[in-house]
């Protein structure tokens, strides 16, 4: 192979056996279940990287159903987004992500900076409950419960709550393991089509794990919770903020 042919092929890893295949990427009959709690605001300063700043100490719990996405398949995932300001303008801190599908989990991380890891999350319906949960190996670490479809949503909305931008910490290290990209890094949900949006009580569990932290945020309040379905596209990525230069 010639090095004018790396150059043309590389995209991800492998080089002659990506894990993915290029995107973006459309997803279809996407389902959330959101629940949003009060945290220590202490907590949050820990792990909120500047320029990010945050005003209340609030999470949000996501767990995501996905059968159907572009190259990557039928997956689950689990994780924290932490509402956040960049600039002046509101958008959400990818915190922490749990995914049972090796194809995203290579893809986030290379592509965007996704926080992304191996565990077990789940999203299944139990008579007239919505219930995720997330397991790092055996271990039970995330529980959340909504009941199921108890008032409908104003689809208009979520949608614009859907298109709030995102932002994630990009790092790749050098062969020394010093950084050789830490990035801040923005992207959004395009072309969303949302199908159903309803509300609901909820409760929302944490467990303490060493390698799956997840309750280092601790639930001090249930605010709210959201059950969608939707189809959306994940928009590739545009670096806001670079580290290593400022």
């Amino acid at each position: 192979m010639k090095i004018s042919d790396v150059r043309e092929q590389a995209f991800a890893m492998p080089l002659t056996n990506p894990s993915f295949p290029r995107g973006p990427y459309r997803f279809v009959n996407r389902e959330y279940l959101i629940i949003t709690y009060r945290t220590d605001p202490d907590a949050l300063r820990a792990v909120v990287p500047e320029p990010l700043t945050f005003t209340d100490p609030i999470v949000k719990y996501e767990f995501i159903r996905m059968p159907d996405s572009t190259g990557f398949g039928d997956y689950t995932e689990s994780g924290q987004v932490i509402p956040v300001m960049f600039q002046g303008k509101a958008g959400g801190y990818v915190h922490s992500m749990y995914l049972n599908d090796e194809g995203p989990i290579a893809g986030g991380r290379e592509i965007w900076g996704f926080p992304k890891k191996l565990g077990e999350p789940c999203l299944r319906t139990e008579k007239d409950t919505l219930v995720g949960s997330l397991d790092y190996g055996s271990v039970r670490v995330a529980t959340g419960t909504m009941g199921y479809k108890h008032k409908s949503l104003d689809p208009v909305a979520i949608k614009a709550s859907l298109e709030t931008p995102s932002f994630l910490l990009k790092i790749i290290p050098h062969v020394d393991c010093t950084p050789r990209i830490c990035e801040l890094v923005r992207y959004k949900l395009e072309d969303i089509t949302v199908k159903g949006a309803w509300s609901g009580p909820a409760g929302l569990e944490l467990g303490d794990h060493a390698l799956a932290p997840v309750a280092e945020l601790p639930v001090r309040e249930v605010l709210s919770a959201v059950h969608i379905v939707a189809d959306l596209t994940l928009g590739l990525g545009e670096v806001v903020y670079d580290y290593l230069k400022s």
